[in-house]
């Protein structure tokens, strides 16, 4: 990378050294995200039950939050390039048995076991660079580095992953589209391992080469530093919606006119806003306050958009671009999280990459969470019950988040 290039990332907040990485973690969460918007009714309209559907992305989620915990404490103990080797590897044969054996036949304890496989791959991939980027970020800059990194990992795994499945489903057909998933992720690959050439600090550190005690530091640093443990919770609650909303939405939707492509071009469009959002609150987080950036224009924000972008076909007559609107909204106030992910890091001198750890586990958990309220209460509570259940998980991650609290003033420095 050229003296101006790495200027201008130095300019924008991006560490200039990570650059590849950055570019190679956009194109893997492309190819992840094929199919995320569009599955789940696929698999209901060839016979699933929309409870079988939420089991197999619950499953998914609990393997997303064990390998997310292990993402953060194995690129500490071994080095990120390894970690995210492993990931890809990983994916692909998960991919390669879920697509081959099991969406194919629809062999449903197949399908449950390689999508599990599969869930493997991403958070070991994507999480493990996090690390890498606090390690390398000074502290002044580290919400807008953390808030490039969600940029390219949502712009991918929601945007151009979405956008992409909408011409590839009816270029190629829905089986074809997931195994194209596997060019993506592979030139991902390339650009975030191979041509990516930077070093990791903390590798040259004697204590990451103990595993056993890396990995025991991403459970014990919740009792060294509780606020951590919160951190985690609220990063659970950020985006369970997000994982819950396409197990049910797009069938809610058909069933108020919305159709597959219809809800294909709002959850995309939701993520083009999202991604913007995404570096607005990286650098409004590093001057009003990580706190405050997350408490108002997150937690709040989200109980609020939550609610509308469920009521907004209702409220205006199936408006599709109401509903557009009401969606992006909603897409907006999930990015006011970002700086969960400077905020917490910081709360710790040393084991940043066990804090980060936790961060990631949150982050898969909502995973897991997110299909798992679907599947648990859509039947007794119906789709509103579901929704205000999601909203009432935000309210209580704003209570949360006013006790995460940088030691020596954070607040008053505006990091706080």
């Amino acid at each position: 990378m050229n003296k101006s290039n790495a200027s201008f990332l130095d300019k924008i907040g991006m560490p200039r050294q990570l650059g590849w990485g950055y570019l190679g973690i956009l194109i893997f969460m492309m190819g992840n995200g094929i199919e995320l918007g569009w599955l789940s009714p696929y698999l209901v309209d060839r016979g699933m039950s929309i409870e079988q559907s939420a089991f197999l992305f619950t499953v998914y989620g609990i393997i997303i939050a064990i390998s997310s915990w292990f993402s953060g404490v194995m690129a500490e103990s071994t080095g990120p390039k390894k970690t995210m080797l492993t990931g890809l590897v990983l994916y692909v044969l998960g991919t390669v048995g879920f697509v081959g054996f099991g969406v194919k036949e629809l062999n449903f304890p197949v399908m449950v076991t390689t999508y599990a496989i599969r869930g493997f791959g991403y958070p070991l991939f994507a999480y493990s660079f996090l690390v890498w980027i606090a390690y390398v970020s000074p502290q002044e800059k580290l919400g807008r580095a953390v808030g490039w990194f969600w940029f390219i990992f949502t712009g991918g795994l929601n945007v151009l992953g979405t956008y992409y499945s909408i011409w590839a489903i009816k270029q190629l057909g829905n089986i074809n589209t997931l195994w194209s998933s596997l060019i993506w992720v592979a030139i991902g690959g390339l650009f975030a391992i191979v041509i990516n050439k930077a070093s990791f600090p903390s590798g040259k550190d004697e204590k990451s080469k103990n595993k056993f005690r890396e990995l025991l530091n991403g459970l014990t640093i919740v009792k060294k530093e509780p606020k951590v443990l919160l951190g985690g919770i609220v990063r659970i609650i950020n985006t369970t919606a997000q994982f819950a909303f396409p197990v049910f939405l797009p069938v809610y939707l058909a069933g108020k006119g919305f159709s597959t492509a219809d809800w294909l071009k709002i959850w995309g469009t939701i993520f083009t806003a999202n991604i913007i959002f995404n570096l607005i609150f990286g650098f409004v987080g590093d001057k009003l306050g990580w706190r405050k950036t997350i408490t108002w224009f997150g937690c709040v924000g989200c109980m609020i958009t939550t609610l509308l972008f469920f009521y907004s076909p209702q409220l205006s007559g199936n408006n599709f671009w109401i509903v557009l609107l009401a969606g992006v909204l909603w897409g907006a106030t999930l990015s006011g999280y970002v700086p969960l992910s400077a905020l917490v890091p910081s709360l710790v001198k040393s084991d940043k990459g066990a804090a980060i750890a936790i961060l990631n586990l949150g982050a898969g958990l909502s995973v897991f969470v997110g299909p798992a309220i679907v599947g648990l209460f859509i039947g007794s509570l119906g789709n509103e019950g579901v929704v205000w259940i999601l909203a009432g998980l935000y309210l209580i991650s704003a209570v949360l988040t006013r006790f995460i609290t940088l030691p020596g003033g954070g607040e008053a420095r505006g990091l706080g």
